[in-house]
């Protein structure tokens, strides 16, 4: 993709890909010479290899939904190129290639120039660069109509708290009898 085009899409919402399962979505945050950063209602930001990207599409007809707030102080990696961006993830939580058969999630161990390494699981991946359509970590933003559902919820949930602590305390101090008594035998 051209790196003109791209800046001049910065902050508009577009779709990566027409679609299939690496199609995503979202506002675009950054655009470098080989990557872009886009932010999603469900994978937060997503970077994507821009060699891998096949089209893009703005203001399409079906509306492209776009329902997120970016908060203030929201932040994101922000590197010069995408082997960095990769780099700067070591020892996060992260998805690779978003669909498919290729779909990986891990704990990003090393960072080459040649391959990746995630441990997922009890297994230890190496994963060609190359191979690196997209990438994402743990940083999303809530929408905003789930802002306010996550509220009441907290607010019910404190409430119930009480009850749950005083019920779990409860039992352990039962459990504690029953283990004595057990032991008088």
């Amino acid at each position: 993709m051209n790196k003109e085009l791209l800046l001049s899409l910065i902050n508009k919402v577009i779709r990566v890909d027409r679609g299939g399962p690496e199609s995503r979505i979202g506002k675009l945050l950054s655009a470098e010479d080989d990557h872009i950063a886009l932010l999603t209602e469900t994978d937060g930001v997503v970077y994507y290899k821009t060699q891998h990207i096949k089209s893009i599409t703005v203001d399409s007809k079906d509306g492209m939904e776009f329902n997120v707030e970016i908060p203030e102080n929201f932040e994101y990696s922000i590197a010069e190129d995408f082997k960095s961006i990769v780099g700067s993830l070591k020892h996060q939580w992260v998805k690779v290639n978003r669909g498919g058969p290729e779909m990986l999630e891990g704990v990003m161990d090393d960072v080459t120039d040649d391959f990746i390494t995630i441990i997922s699981k009890e297994e230890i991946i190496r994963l060609a660069m190359f191979h690196v359509r997209n990438i994402s970590y743990s940083v999303k933003v809530e929408k905003e109509e789930n802002k306010n559902e996550k509220k009441d919820s907290n607010d019910n949930d404190n409430d119930n708290n009480g009850d749950n602590n005083n019920r779990a305390s409860e039992a352990m101090q039962n459990k504690n009898r029953n283990t004595k008594n057990n032991r008088r035998r």
